[in-house]
């Protein structure tokens, strides 16, 4: 699966940021999708995922009550809207295909909080 995140950008704490991330090649509905970050000096780690018609979702502690996972599988699409952003979340978030990204990962957002 080839997937195309978007979205990122610099956004004030307590702002909100949606973003998306595109996917083509095999069949979308197919796939748990999700998505992890990554900050400077940090491994990547998991923020959310959901499961394939959209009807399950699974959040980080850190992140839940803030974040929202969804899909779209007519569209190919998954989305994670963030709200209430903090400092700490600043990382590069990237959406994955499958358990753990095994079927796929895209190539990354930047998401910068300012204080």
């Amino acid at each position: 699966v080839q997937l195309q995140a978007s979205g990122g950008g610099l956004v004030q704490a307590g702002g909100s940021l949606r973003l998306s991330c595109a996917a083509s090649g095999r069949t979308f509905s197919n796939y748990v999708m999700g998505w992890f970050r990554q900050a400077p000096g940090n491994e990547r780690e998991f923020v959310a995922a959901v499961n394939w018609s959209g009807g399950s979702t699974y959040y980080a502690d850190s992140v839940k009550g803030r974040f929202t996972i969804s899909r779209d599988n007519a569209k190919n699409t998954v989305y994670l809207q963030m709200n209430s952003l903090k400092p700490e979340d600043t990382a590069v978030y990237y959406c994955a295909a499958g358990n753990n990204g095994s079927a796929g990962w895209g190539q990354g957002t930047q998401v910068t909080v300012s204080s």
